[in-house]
Order: C-alpha cells, then structure tokens, then sequence
C-alpha cells in the first residue's frame, strides 16, 4: 500500500474509531488496515493511534499528524480532479430525515446516478443527532437552526409549515378560528429530545411569533407517527406543507388558521469544518439544492419567520 493509501486509511480509522469499520468503509480487509497504520507508525517513528478492547484514539502526535493527512489528501483529490474532467467518484456517505428522504431525493435519484456513473451513495435514514466524523458521514441533511458550532452549514431550503387536523377531529371538535381561542381543542404533543420536551404549537401573527401549549392525550417523537395520530383524530399538529399536501387535496385532513400559519422551517446541509469540502459533496450539494427548488411552490417564504426547529 502507498503512503496515501496508508493516509487515507488511517484517516478513516481515527474518524470511526475502528479497525474494523475504516476497513469495511474503504473495501479492505480489517489485517490490511492495521497494517497500512502500523507501517506508517514505523516510518513516522511515533505512535499515532491508543487502542483499547472498546474504541481506537489518537495520540497527540496521531492528532496533528490526522490533520495534516486530510489537508494531504484534499489537494491530492482535487488535483485529479483537475486531470479527470471533474468528474466525482468514490463512496458518497448521507444522512437524510426519512420522510424528506422519499418525498425529494429517491424519485429524482436514478438521473443522479446516471449523471455520475463513478459515484456510489450510501443514504442513511435518521432523525437522531449524528456525529459525522465518528460515523464517517459526509454530509447531513436537517431542518432547524445549526448548533453545532463544529459543522459548516448551508441552507438549501426553506418549507412553509401549516396546521392541520384530521376531518373526523374538525366534524368533532370545530374548526379553530383563532390561535389564541383554542380552548377545547387538543394537539398531538411532539417530544423533542434537543428541548427534553414537547414542543408548543407556533403562529405567525403580524409578523410575531406566538406559541400556545394545548392539553394532549398522546406524545409522540416521529415525524410519520406523529402526522398518522392526526389523521386519527387524536389532534392538531404542525408540519411542512408538503407532508400532508395529498392528506388536505382529498379532504382527509383540514388546513386550520392558515392566516396566522407556523414560521417556516429551513432544511441545511451540514458537513464537518474540518473537512475540505469534497468534489463528492459539491455536486450532491448543487443537486440537492435544484431537487429543492424544483419542488417548493413559487412564492414560498425565502428567510422572514423562519422556524427553529431543534436539530435531529
């Protein structure tokens, strides 16, 4: 193996703690990955990695000697890049919040593919907070405001909220005629793991954001579960407009106080900051923000009211 293979191996092996798992990411046998680290220790003279029985971590030496492989190795790529006609290749690794996931991505990903035959794309399907480095993630797609200081974040889209019930809950209950006179009326409550609560329900009136709790039977903490207790009647909820956009065409679900609606949501794509942005991720970026575009309505809200929406 040669010294940049050795590089990018131990890179991957610092990044997900793991013999074992940096092997099965580059398609190498796990013997073949310690190896290439223990050859570069006996060049180096210094020893890069601490391993213990549970995880794999870097040494001070190993620490700097990490940073100054990734610099290494994103030169070297975009240098073939450069030679190659641009063209991506490699193992793409993305996070994705599932019902985005199906809703933009997969149907328009058979022309992706075809576009760049050289790439190969592993899709994750989570909601959860995700470490990329440790995960060997490369990008993340998520909705809300970025708090972790530690990623590069990049806003792709922004998706106009709403507030509905199902039609069996307004024949009940009555539709709703203002935010701030829902006395009798119940939500479906949403557990949020970033506020260790439930969230409240949020209305934009005259440019102000005002939130209102109502009494709940039922708490949930899943973006498809919580929409399906609605259309059991179990409440209001709030979501993108474009998760229950065929629930309101057939009449099943009712859009409720659509003057004063939710603040938007913004959807970023976060990546690490210590990373050179890839030629991998560049073109899934540039694509993703098109795919997003293309399926927002005109007139959709740009930045005003946007909603914070913990990260998952």
């Amino acid at each position: 193996m040669d010294r940049l293979d050795a590089m990018r191996v131990f890179a991957r092996v610092l990044e997900r703690g793991s013999f074992v798992r940096a092997a099965e990411d580059l398609g190498l046998s796990a013997s073949t990955a310690t190896d290439a680290v223990k050859q570069l220790e006996a060049r180096l003279k210094v020893r890069l990695l601490q391993r213990t029985t549970r995880q794999v971590r870097a040494t001070p030496d190993g620490e700097d000697y990490y940073r100054r492989c990734l610099a290494i190795l994103a030169d070297v790529e975009e240098a073939e890049n450069g030679f190659s006609g641009g063209r991506p290749r490699g193992v793409l690794r993305v996070d994705v919040q599932g019902s985005q996931l199906r809703r933009f991505i997969l149907p328009a990903l058979p022309r992706f593919l075809a576009d760049y035959p050289e790439l190969d794309l592993f899709l994750g399907e989570t909601d959860r907070f995700v470490d990329l480095v440790r995960e060997g993630i490369d990008c993340v797609l998520r909705t809300g405001e970025p708090r972790d200081g530690e990623l590069i974040a990049r806003r792709i889209a922004v998706l106009p909220e709403v507030t509905v019930a199902s039609a069996a809950y307004v024949a009940r209950a009555g539709l709703p005629r203002r935010w701030d006179a829902l006395d009798g009326h119940l939500m479906v409550g949403f557990h949020s793991s970033a506020i260790g609560g439930v969230l409240p329900l949020e209305f934009m009136v005259d440019g102000v954001r005002r939130t209102v709790t109502l009494p709940n039977r039922l708490t949930v903490n899943g973006a498809e579960t919580y929409q399906a207790a609605a259309r059991q009647g179990l409440g209001l909820i709030q979501v993108p407009r474009y998760a229950v956009e065929a629930g309101l065409a057939d009449g099943s679900l009712v859009e409720c106080l659509p003057e004063t609606p939710p603040s938007a949501t913004s959807v970023y794509v976060l990546y690490p900051r210590s990373r050179q942005l890839s030629l991998r991720v560049r073109v899934f970026i540039d694509w993703v923000v098109a795919l997003y575009a293309q399926h927002l309505r005109p007139g959709a809200p740009a930045t005003e009211g946007v909603r914070d929406v913990p990260m998952g």
